[in-house]
């Protein structure tokens, strides 16, 4: 059987198993909205909401039920800590662009907190402090630095010696009032609210944008749908990674994916929630339930694609939650994927340099609960023809070889490298190979790169290899059962279907 057979927990996200899922209609026909948003995690549903407040008739148009995809499988710790990232980004960018970092995430925080009060949602939304501890006296120095640094841009941030954190450490950067959700149910609070707004806030989900279309001479923005097309003034594109891309995002940022433990520990959980940053990282927090509550463990994050079997990551990171705690047992298992920019600040903004009305939040950098919200008030400013605050900072067509040349340079080799090495290694082999249940494996015949995967009943699965992004060869995750490229992040079903972009079409199936 496959190897996520012995992993520990149920296989599947916490948030997800906890709500019920959405029955929104799909889009029937023709529309003419104001603002088109495309993607319902968390940015699409805030985004719309403020464009609905605002007066303006929306559509939200998912592809497939909304709160399900990377919103769904988050940490969810509604924080402006990401880890050592103020010095970071004080050295590249400059103090405005660090203060305006700041401030947004800052800002996202209270506007959770202020909808939750005013919605009365029932999001088991807590406030608590977040803490990024150094785990060795090596890196007690950069800890103290980002507390200086954080509390100089108006952040609530003070370095404390002896975080609560059951380990020994070296001193960690507290950031006072910040909070955690859980975010299904905050978001799903508010589509209710959208739904219900009288001048027009309609969810359409099971609905598949296939292109979009910017402004022209006066027309209005076009965006295709299998089930008929959407008119607006202004599109948001709020997908994971953006479904047009005149702006090469997919060489401006790179994927990774982390994976989350449920677990139920044996004394009390952590007072607060705790973060560890290095590579691979560390995450802590704790959840209430109403049988008691779980502490949240997450990490082991690798480049998609690349860093051998993800079911060891799940293994390698329960061993992490033992060490660490006194686990009674895993509940749930789920793992997730994220783009990071190679400057560490999302793009949030006009789409490309010559679209006009469309445009896109992504580059997140596994901080989604926060930037998302900041990002999806920024992108309704924008719908409505107007300037948000912090526009500066998180412009998608900034240009600053100083900040991220020698990431960007980095990261593209390492996708050429990953591009050569598998289209010469592939074996060669005149018959299907002996692929287990629960497996896949790359081959090569007939001069074709072939991704065979057998699934649990037996039955064999052929499709291309190829990705259809950019003809990367996409390897076998052990741990979902999924076909993921290892230079760009797109991942495919067994059957070959998008999981994830930059891709937009499927894997071709092969003759078996």
């Amino acid at each position: 059987m496959g190897d996520r057979d012995t992993l520990p927990g149920t296989d599947a996200s916490l948030w997800l198993e906890t709500t019920e899922r959405t029955d929104y209609p799909a889009l029937d026909g023709d529309r003419r909205v104001d603002t088109a948003v495309v993607g319902g995690g968390i940015t699409g549903v805030t985004a719309a909401l403020h464009c609905a407040e605002a007066g303006q008739e929306v559509a939200l148009l998912e592809s497939d039920r909304i709160v399900e995809g990377i919103t769904g499988k988050t940490t969810a710790k509604v924080t402006a800590q990401h880890g050592l990232i103020y010095d970071d980004l004080l050295d590249k960018h400059g103090r405005t662009a660090a203060r305006q970092y700041a401030a947004a995430n800052a800002a996202a925080i209270e506007e959770v907190a202020d909808r939750v009060e005013r919605h009365d949602i029932d999001c088991d939304f807590q406030r608590l402090p977040a803490y990024t501890y150094a785990a060795s006296e090596d890196q007690r120095a950069k800890v103290g630095r980002e507390a200086t640094v954080a509390e100089g841009l108006d952040l609530p941030a003070t370095f404390v010696t002896d975080p609560p954190f059951p380990e020994e450490t070296h001193g960690a950067v507290e950031f006072e009032a910040q909070a955690q959700f859980h975010p299904r149910k905050y978001l799903l609070a508010l589509a209710d609210v959208l739904s219900g707004e009288s001048d027009g806030g309609s969810i359409f989900e099971q609905t598949k944008v296939t292109g979009v279309e910017d402004r022209d001479e006066g027309t209005p923005c076009r965006v295709e749908t299998e089930r008929g097309p959407v008119t607006a003034d202004s599109v948001l594109l709020t997908t994971h990674f953006p479904i047009e891309d005149p702006a090469f995002y997919f060489a401006r940022q790179y994927p990774k994916r982390s994976y989350v433990l449920a677990v139920r520990l044996v004394g009390d959980p952590p007072e607060g929630m705790f973060y560890r940053d290095e590579s691979p990282y560390f995450s802590v927090r704790p959840h209430p339930t109403d049988d008691g509550s779980l502490t949240l463990v997450g990490g082991q994050n690798h480049k998609t694609g690349q860093g051998g079997s993800t079911a060891d990551r799940y293994r390698k990171l329960e061993r992490q939650a033992r060490d660490h705690f006194d686990v009674e047992s895993v509940e749930y298992r789920w793992s997730t994927q994220d783009y990071v920019s190679v400057d560490r600040i999302p793009f949030v903004g006009e789409l490309g340099p010559t679209t006009d009305g469309v445009y896109v939040a992504t580059g997140f950098g596994g901080w989604g609960m926060t930037n998302g919200t900041a990002a999806g008030r920024m992108l309704a400013a924008f719908a409505r023809g107007e300037s948000p605050q912090w526009a500066e900072a998180f412009d998608p067509n900034r240009i600053d070889l100083e900040a991220s040349g020698r990431d960007l340079l980095s990261e593209n080799l390492d996708v050429g490298r990953e591009f050569t090495r598998d289209w010469a290694k592939s074996p060669f082999r005149g018959k299907d190979p002996e692929v287990a249940p629960g497996e896949g494996e790359v081959v090569r015949r007939g001069g074709k790169q072939l991704a065979v995967a057998r699934d649990e009943e037996g039955d064999l699965h052929v499709t291309s290899a190829v990705c259809t992004h950019m003809d990367c060869i996409v390897h076998w995750n052990d741990a979902e059962q999924s076909w993921d490229c290892p230079c760009h992040g797109s991942r495919f079903s067994m059957d070959g279907e998008v999981l994830d972009g930059p891709a937009v079409e499927d894997l071709p199936k092969r003759g078996e």
